[in-house]
């Protein structure tokens, strides 16, 4: 026969089964899963986008090139010939000083016309006054100031201040500024100018201390070739900066979001290919008694292959195109429904997505729905006459092994993650394998059960030896489900404590250093007045590491070599300081005299030092040389103080020290500053309140997007109950047909129902959750770099899901099974 024959035998087949009602749960699970997989890719692809370029608000650009020194001016002109905007930051401690004599050290910040490249300015007439997103910088001869600062200078809107050897007219407050968070240390509050004024201050001499920035923006090809054109040009001072460099919590944030939202598209993939596994089984066993017809009629084997799967192609294209606008509409619809708890503007999905759906319904047809179609071919014309107990619908092993291959190469082509896709992998394999097991037991016990209608438990028991393959199969199917549920459950919970753990309620958000040592008690006191919290008072000294083991670090060569040779903070500590771990070595004992050091772990590896090396340092002009006592790990997030080398007290007492502390200020206590800064006017106060508050927010808006895909994960898995649920069906009412037609009555039915469902959930929920603890502690560990702890919560979730929610889910679709009249469904057997 002709392929056009074909094709239009395969249109009349499909039409005729969708007016029959037997295309329905195929095209429906095919369209949903192809809908899901699209609408989660989407989703996830423009909120990633999005999240990216709200969280480069953090650099005010795309790139950022920061220098001790101005860069060359052929690095702009590179840029513009990449077609790449730029801008340009000077950044530098200064003495601002007042018409009224008053006077303070503000963090000053030039910027040029084109400032920012991302994010926004705002400001305010007034310190306080209303806000305004700014389309400008300060013009020349004009400054903005920080709202404290105004406090601080006793000065208003309009008065002048001068800084160096230029004076400047306040014509404005900074309220916020994109790259606030650009060092994470702001030396004083800001005052922010043009970069035109620069020279007339006389501020900026050789030798300053001072940080230029580039700024770039532009598309991913131009910055990368940008990229690539400057790396070899940077000397020591210089550095490309990116988010995972400037900002590396909000990255590692965005990192592990990204992982999960990978990881949930991942789960959506396996859960559409269960749905449509399901759905063909019971598409092909309805269709048996048709081509056996069609047999006993002449039909050739070959057609009959042919003829179905011209009709899969078909369906295929179809519930593409059609899961394609419900995917679209899908992703659409969550973004305007959650517009407001989630204030970004959402980016461009491309085509991936679609691309990732039509794959998604190629492998789901060809290796879950093909082969129990393709086995109709061997149905017997005989059937006509006497039907058969054997499934159509059952799959061969090797049917199982491709399945299997084939959806762990979708996912790991979807999620470009191993790590992630082995997680996954080990779940359901655990589930799969542990499940069968159990499945068997379940079924030998229940072997000597009889079909006796007077025991609800037999009947339901019976019920599930007598459909014993078809039971293991939904056992494992639901138990997959669940499982899939709970893994995104167990890591969204853990993403969510660890993001709380990182920044809590308290963190502190100043950090004071130049403490003077006389002014310790004085400066204590104070903040305890005030009512404010404060980490402990660390010494600091300031020193570097000039050779390991008598090995000179400059004669090293190394990426790091600048990093190494660096002025660093040392301090010293009779004890472990507080969130430090040792990994090696041992503290030593409280008044000792010995020249000990502990390092940092990561400190430790850039010089290349271990347990019982010695570190040549320089302190101010003089020499000292230490062993090696202990290696430490500390959390470098932990707002709290913390020392890349820490030394017995009897060791650096003797050189000149200030003293650092950090503490938490409410927002309303602001001003309480400002008698800080007065009372003690040698120490500098750094601000990281606005950091911590931009960090949370984009944890906040990450959280918002967690719920929401993990609300489509359940949508997803409640399709695949319905599912495995609705395979059953059939069987179900020709059974109690004849249970009712030898005298059963309805209530004895839905009692078998009730137990054989809540019997399977419960197994299936015991199943879900060991597969999920698996699969967890692999992701945790290996692809979302989480600690694993084991789940509680989840065992009587699982069980709960298992029990409740399949029972009551089996019970309402098979609801047909206790109300069909006998001598209906009879005819039709």
């Amino acid at each position: 026969m002709a392929p056009a024959s074909h094709a239009l035998s395969a249109r009349k087949l499909l039409a005729r089964d969708w007016r029959g009602g037997e295309l329905g749960v195929l095209l429906t699970a095919l369209i949903l899963a192809v809908g899901i997989v699209v609408g989660i890719s989407a989703f996830v692809a423009r909120l990633q986008t999005a999240l990216e370029q709200e969280s480069l608000r953090f650099l005010a650009a795309d790139l950022v090139v920061s220098s001790r020194t101005e860069p060359p001016e052929t690095w702009a002109e590179q840029a513009g010939g990449l077609d790449l905007a730029t801008a340009s930051t000077l950044a530098f401690p200064s003495m601002v000083f007042a018409d009224n004599d008053a006077m303070h050290l503000a963090s000053v910040k030039a910027v040029t016309d084109t400032y920012p490249l991302r994010g926004e300015l705002r400001h305010s007439a007034t310190p306080y006054g209303e806000l305004a997103t700014a389309r400008s910088v300060p013009a020349p001869g004009e400054v903005w100031l920080a709202p404290r600062l105004f406090a601080l200078l006793g000065v208003d809107t309009g008065d002048t201040v001068s800084v160096g050897e230029a004076g400047f007219i306040v014509s404005g407050a900074l309220r916020a500024e994109p790259d606030a968070a650009g060092s994470m240390f702001s030396y004083g509050p800001r005052l922010m100018m043009n970069m035109v004024d620069i020279p007339a201050t006389g501020v900026v001499q050789p030798g300053s201390r001072v940080n230029h920035r580039l700024l770039l923006g532009g598309n991913n090809d131009a910055l990368t070739e940008f990229t690539d054109w400057i790396k070899p040009r940077l000397d020591q001072g210089q550095r490309l900066l990116g988010l995972e460099d400037s900002q590396p919590r909000i990255n590692q944030t965005l990192d592990r979001a990204r992982g999960f939202l990978l990881l949930a598209g991942s789960l959506a993939v396996v859960l559409a290919a269960a749905a449509i596994a399901l759905a063909a089984r019971r598409f092909s066993e309805r269709h048996a008694d048709y081509v056996a017809v069609m047999k006993s009629l002449g039909a050739s084997t070959g057609y009959i292959s042919r003829l179905y799967a011209s009709s899969l192609f078909l369906l295929g294209v179809l519930a593409t195109v059609l899961g394609c606008a419900v995917g679209w509409l899908i992703q659409a619809g969550f973004f305007m429904a959650f517009a407001d708890q989630l204030p970004v503007t959402p980016g461009s999905s491309g085509i991936s997505p679609y691309g990732v759906g039509a794959a998604t319904a190629l492998v789901c047809l060809g290796f879950f729905a093909w082969p129990p179609l393709r086995r109709l071919s061997q149905v017997p014309p005989l059937r006509v006459l006497r039907r058969s107990s054997e499934s159509m619908g059952a799959q061969r092993p090797l049917d199982y092994v491709l399945s299997a291959l084939a959806m762990v190469g979708l996912m790991l082509w979807y999620s470009g993650d191993v790590a992630l896709t082995g997680g996954v992998v080990l779940g359901v394999a655990i589930t799969v394998g542990v499940g069968f097991l159990l499945a068997k037991g379940l079924l030998r016990g229940s072997r000597k059960a009889g079909m006796r209608a007077g025991s609800v438990w037999r009947l339901a028991l019976a019920g599930l030896q007598r459909r014993s393959n078809s039971s293991a199969l939904q056992m494992v199917i639901f138990a997959i489900a669940i499982m899939l549920l709970l893994v995104l459950t167990i890591i969204r919970t853990s993403l969510f404590d660890q993001w709380q753990a990182q920044l809590p309620p308290g963190t502190p958000n100043h950090f004071v250093i130049n403490v003077a040592p006389e002014e310790r008690s004085d400066f204590a006191a104070f903040l305890a007045t005030e009512n404010i919290s404060r980490e402990r008072l660390y010494p600091m000294t300031r020193g570097r590491v000039m050779a390991v083991n008598e090995e000179a670090l400059a004669e090293r060569d190394s990426v790091d070599s600048d990093r190494r040779q660096r002025e660093s903070n040392f301090t010293w500590s009779e004890s472990v300081p507080e969130g430090n771990a040792l990994i090696a070595g041992s503290w030593w004992s409280p008044g000792t005299s010995e020249s000990l050091v502990s390092l940092e772990q990561d400190f430790a590896e850039s010089i290349g030092a271990v347990l019982g090396d010695r570190l040549s340092l320089r302190i101010g002009a003089d020499s000292l040389v230490v062993t090696v006592a202990s290696i430490r790990t500390l959390d470098w997030q932990s707002m709290k103080p913390n020392f890349f080398m820490v030394f017995p007290r009897e060791v650096l007492e003797g050189y000149p020290s200030m003293f650092m502390t950090s503490f938490f200020l409410p927002e309303g206590q602001k001003l309480a500053l400002n008698t800080l800064v007065k009372e003690f006017p040698t120490v500098t106060v750094i601000e990281l309140d606005l950091v911590i508050k931009e960090i949370r927010g984009i944890i906040d808006q990450v959280g918002v997007a967690i719920e929401m895909v993990l609300g489509v994960i359940v949508l997803a898995g409640a399709l695949v109950l319905v599912a495995g649920v609705q395979a059953s069906v059939d069987v179900r009412i020709r059974e109690s047909a004849l249970l009712r037609a030898l005298g059963a009555r309805k209530g004895l039915l839905l009692g078998a129902l009730w137990i054989e469902f809540t019997v399977l959930g419960l197994m299936s929920g015991l199943l879900a959750v060991l597969g999920a603890e698996a699969a967890a502690a692999l992701l945790q560990a290996r692809a979302l770099d989480l600690s694993y702890s084991p789940s509680y919560a989840v065992w009587p979730l699982g069980l709960a899901i298992g029990g409740g929610v399949i029972g009551i889910v089996g019970v309402w679709s098979c609801r047909r099974v206790a109300s069909s009249a006998p001598l209906t469904v009879l005819r039709e057997v």
